[in-house]
């Protein structure tokens, strides 16, 4: 199994367990850029913490997420996700995902998400 493959089995873990700024924490890198579908390119650890922050501060219930397929090319690792959680304006969505993430060195340095 490829580093890449454990660093993203450990990962996806503690997000399946609901850790997901303890895991954004451990192997997320510094120099981070990411990005959702078109949206303009956020940079830098410290402005992607603070998003993350507060978008899981808008939720209200989590009810769970599923991991489906992945794949790993070298350095680039490729999962298909669906999150379902209730927002505290009362919306539940089941919101159905792919994320590349590319790995250097053990950290996530690039991480990009494709949803509807």
């Amino acid at each position: 199994m490829s580093d890449v493959s454990q660093w993203e089995q450990e990962l996806n873990k503690m997000i399946l367990e609901g850790q997901p700024l303890e895991a954004f924490e451990k192997f997320y890198a510094d120099d981070l850029v990411m990005q959702e579908n078109r949206e303009p390119v956020r940079v830098g650890k410290e402005t992607n913490r603070k998003l993350d922050e507060e978008f899981f501060a808008s939720i209200q219930d989590f009810h769970g997420a599923t991991l489906g397929d992945v794949a790993v090319q070298g350095d680039v690792y490729f999962s298909e996700w669906t999150f379902d959680c209730t927002f505290k304006d009362g919306r539940r969505v089941a919101t159905p995902q792919v994320t590349r993430r590319k790995w250097r060195d053990g950290k996530v340095v690039n991480e990009r998400f494709y949803h509807a």
